[in-house]
């Protein structure tokens, strides 16, 4: 029986640098089909329809205004987070600013490190190539799809250019460079000692040169209940190149919490597959 819409709990999905709440909207059907969730897809200042801030508009500021949306959201009552990226990093800081009320925590390539210096990146590759698609794109397009993309396929291009593309090109560039002279958080989520113990999920693009895949793993020290994976092919848009393999784990994810919230607890977290097609 599903469940009634005041029986949800709130998650809220926060994307990364340069783009907007678009860029996770992949997810929704996985989402509405775990049946435990209202969601809630946050557009940062000065990304998507929200407007910048004022004044400094650093990344401090951005985490200030996220805390008070998420209490804006769900008051004193429990929730979840899931980021992307840059929103990644931003909903380590919210769980540890509400330990008492986050549920779970979803986490897909997200940065560890604000200093792109401090962070451990492979290469720039290409595994799949198709030279005559990019042949036909707009040039600016092309650039952007190929800054990113390791499996340069038309499905890849078509899930860019539907969920990636929009945030991208409205994205506030004065906004984005206020929020790279204060890119700093005073205590780095890695660096704190305290531990959440509840359901988290990393995943990670084994390609993935903008956020990296092993920084994260720096991170299990604070969430005992972490599970760590990395896809192999994928970069830092792994949700767009390897769907079938987030929306297991996502799947897997909210089974483990709703189990410990007894909303369904005749149902077991699904085992993992041998081999992914």
């Amino acid at each position: 029986m599903p469940l009634a819409p005041e029986a949800k709990i709130p998650l809220i999905l926060v994307h990364g640098n340069g783009v907007d709440h678009r860029i996770l909207k992949p997810l929704e059907p996985v989402l509405e089909e775990a049946g435990i969730f209202d969601l809630h897809f946050i557009d940062l200042p000065g990304f998507g329809t929200c407007p910048p801030l004022d004044g400094t508009g650093g990344l401090p500021e951005l985490a200030t205004w996220l805390e008070e949306r998420i209490k804006r959201i769900a008051g004193t009552g429990k929730f979840a987070l899931l980021g992307n990226s840059l929103g990644g990093l931003l909903c380590q800081e919210m769980a540890d600013r509400f330990p008492n009320q986050v549920q779970g925590l979803f986490l897909l390539a997200p940065a560890v490190f604000p200093d792109n210096a401090r962070r451990t990146l492979p290469e720039a590759q290409v595994l799949v190539e198709d030279p005559q698609l990019i042949a036909q794109l707009e040039p600016k397009q092309a650039q952007l799809f190929q800054e990113v993309a390791v499996i340069q396929s038309p499905q890849t291009w078509k899930r860019f250019v539907s969920w990636v593309l929009p945030g991208l090109e409205c994205a506030n560039l004065r906004a984005m460079a206020k929020l790279s002279r204060r890119y700093v958080l005073d205590t780095l989520p890695v660096n704190r000692e305290s531990q959440l113990n509840i359901p988290v999920s990393i995943l990670c693009g084994k390609q993935d040169h903008v956020t990296g895949y092993q920084d994260p793993e720096r991170l299990a020290h604070r969430y005992p209940a972490m599970r760590m994976v990395v896809l192999d092919p994928a970069g830092h848009n792994l949700h767009l190149e390897q769907p079938e393999q987030v929306a297991f784990e996502l799947q897997d994810w909210s089974c483990r919490i709703g189990n410990i919230r007894g909303l369904f607890p005749e149902r077991e977290v699904r085992k993992e597959p041998e081999k992914f097609e």
